[in-house]
């Protein structure tokens, strides 16, 4: 017989469940809400301290749910079943069957069911943000530069380079005619006089008439390698001192870079320097593991 001591018990335990509920749904929906903003507002920009708010009500959101849903809404009575009798009842096995539905705490609540998964989304949406922020793959875009085969060399005012302008000891940053200013294609042309070259193979013939072009970028760091040193032939990195051997390939002979300056292929066309092809490796940093056995292509 069920007393009103029974009832009153009942409809308090219902009422908290249903304020359990409803602080789940609430934790889940600002999660869900939080990682949306987030995304929307990467999307616009971002603002760092926005963001960090923004992730920690995401989190917060699912994990304060997730507690309560446990804590309040999954049963917690212990049961202990008497060891004389092996074999259950039907009734023993329908009131089981109702305690294993109630334990798993999802089947009777659809409506928490939609919010975890609105939850689980919008933290979706918040770790998109990292993906998102690591861009275009590259390709093989570190691999090039905008020196192609028949590229006149021009100098800072986009006018071609005659062998006359640079006298010896002459040094002068270059660039492929259509591509002033680009980073990764900034070359060194450098007039040393042929007696004094020591180039090999391949190497010699890129270097006509006693002029010489390697890459601007140093391989260790991407400074831009700049001071020259006639006497000895050398160019110096001032970031970190890298020194090149000019007349021997451009091989690294002090400091930290431990790859030569990839050396532009020229030739003299109709009296300008023209470019055969590309630099034969890549330019700058040597961070893509390039293996390569100097400037003179052995």
């Amino acid at each position: 017989m069920t007393t009103a001591d029974d009832r009153r018990s009942r409809r308090a335990a219902s009422r908290r469940e249903r304020r359990a509920e409803r602080a789940v749904l609430a934790s889940f929906g600002v999660t869900a809400l939080a990682g949306v903003a987030l995304l929307v507002l990467y999307a616009f920009g971002g603002e760092t301290q926005l963001e960090g708010i923004l992730l920690a009500g995401c989190l917060g959101g699912l994990g304060v749910g997730i507690v309560v849903w446990a804590q309040e809404l999954m049963s917690n009575d212990v049961r202990i079943e008497e060891r004389h009798s092996l074999a259950s009842s039907p009734e023993e096995q329908a009131a089981f069957e109702d305690a294993m539905v109630d334990e798993e705490g999802f089947t009777r609540r659809r409506a928490l069911q939609l919010g975890l998964l609105g939850a689980l989304g919008g933290l979706a949406a918040a770790l998109a943000i990292p993906v998102l922020s690591l861009g275009p793959a590259p390709g093989r875009s570190l691999f090039r530069t905008a020196w192609r085969q028949g590229s006149r060399v021009v100098g800072p005012d986009n006018q071609p380079v005659r062998p006359e302008s640079i006298p010896i000891d002459g040094v002068l940053t270059v660039f492929p005619e259509g591509n002033v200013g680009s980073g990764d294609s900034q070359t060194l042309l450098i007039h040393v006089g042929a007696d004094r070259l020591q180039l090999q193979g391949q190497a010699a013939q890129w270097a006509p008439e006693g002029f010489v072009a390697y890459s601007k970028v140093c391989t260790h760091a991407g400074c831009p390698v700049g001071l020259y040193r006639a006497v000895q032939g050398s160019l110096i990195c001032p970031c970190h001192q890298s020194t090149f051997d000019v007349l021997r390939g451009a091989v690294p002979t002090f400091g930290p870079a431990a790859r030569p300056l990839p050396q532009l292929p020229i030739s003299i066309v109709d009296g300008v320097f023209v470019a055969q092809g590309d630099f034969p490796e890549p330019v700058g940093p040597s961070f893509w593991n390039v293996h390569s056995g100097g400037a003179d292509g052995e």
